[in-house]
């Protein structure tokens, strides 16, 4: 029997963006939706990074728990926001085309300060912040959270030089009218510039409309990073890097862990055939791991309190 499809998403600018975007796909299919937004603890809490908060998922645990009650059929998340352990009983739906994958900075008068010593700017990402500090070690980096109209509006309030953003949120939201420097030094967070959508493992006509808009090299892609991930067991916030670009027949990966305060980085950076995919994820974990990741990661527990 057909169903009107819930469709749970935040109900921050972004993440309406994005749900509609899904719910844009199945309509063009013939499914008739629904959305329905919530808040999530990350929104709510603002002036906490997300690291001292304690929990992985922070942005998606209320979607999860409207899902187990069964008051949505479809949860829509940011892919680099959801934990790498899916809930018992929710399971990857689809993962769309993906969007720019790359970070960016926004500078609000000029790029100067790149040469400067003395420089401020604001991320809520230990991943950007210790790329950023290992690039520019004399900066400053302070704490920005919020949704991006927010973090932009404190960005003009605040005596800092610039912010850094997803390219991918900035795009979603057409805000092309800013400053904005691409930083492709920087290695994105596993799954960055994706859209997840998860569903029921029981529940076979959500799960079989999602399959109609998956995106299979997008699906590819963020499968091994979040694998990487996994296997490190770095959980979302730790400062942890990884890109899989899936290139006709090849797949190119770079994966890499910071120190806290990115004065020490170990990467491992690989090319396979992409029919050899297999275990290769783990074994980059634990390649980097062998190469003074292992001990680099139990700093970064202890320093952040993180029970292995």
């Amino acid at each position: 029997m057909e169903k009107i499809l819930r469709i749970g998403t935040r109900d921050s600018e972004l993440a309406m963006w994005q749900a509609k975007k899904v719910q844009s796909l199945l309509e063009n299919l013939g499914y008739a939706t629904t959305l329905v937004p919530v808040k999530s603890q990350g929104d709510l809490t603002l002036d906490i990074p997300l690291y001292e908060m304690g929990i992985t998922g922070v942005f998606t645990k209320v979607l999860d728990v409207a899902m187990l009650q069964g008051h949505i059929d479809i949860a829509v998340h940011s892919m680099k926001d959801v934990p790498t352990a899916l809930p018992k009983g929710i399971v990857k739906g689809a993962v769309l085309e993906r969007a720019n994958v790359q970070d960016v900075l926004v500078y609000k008068d000029n790029l100067d300060f790149l040469s400067c010593e003395q420089a401020t700017i604001a991320t809520g990402s230990l991943r950007r912040k210790a790329q950023w500090l290992k690039r520019f070690p004399t900066h400053k980096v302070e704490n920005l959270r919020g949704n991006i109209a927010t973090r932009l509006h404190k960005l003009q309030e605040q005596p800092w030089q610039g912010a850094i953003f997803a390219a991918a949120a900035l795009e979603r939201l057409q805000k092309d009218s800013l400053q904005i420097l691409v930083l492709d030094w920087m290695t994105p967070a596993p799954a960055q510039g994706a859209i997840m959508s998860v569903a029921m493992a029981h529940d076979s006509y959500t799960l079989e409309a999602l399959a109609q808009i998956n995106n299979p090299k997008a699906d590819t892609e963020t499968d091994i990073e979040r694998r990487f991930l996994k296997q490190l067991e770095g959980g979302c916030t730790a400062p942890i890097g990884a890109r899989a670009t899936l290139e006709g027949e090849q797949i190119s990966f770079v994966g890499n862990l910071f120190s806290l305060d990115g004065q020490r980085a170990v990467e491992i950076r690989k090319t396979i055939s992409a029919h050899q995919i297999g275990n290769f994820p783990e074994e980059s974990a634990d390649a980097l791991l062998a190469q003074g990741g292992d001990a680099l990661m139990q700093e970064i527990r202890k320093a952040m309190n993180i029970q292995k």
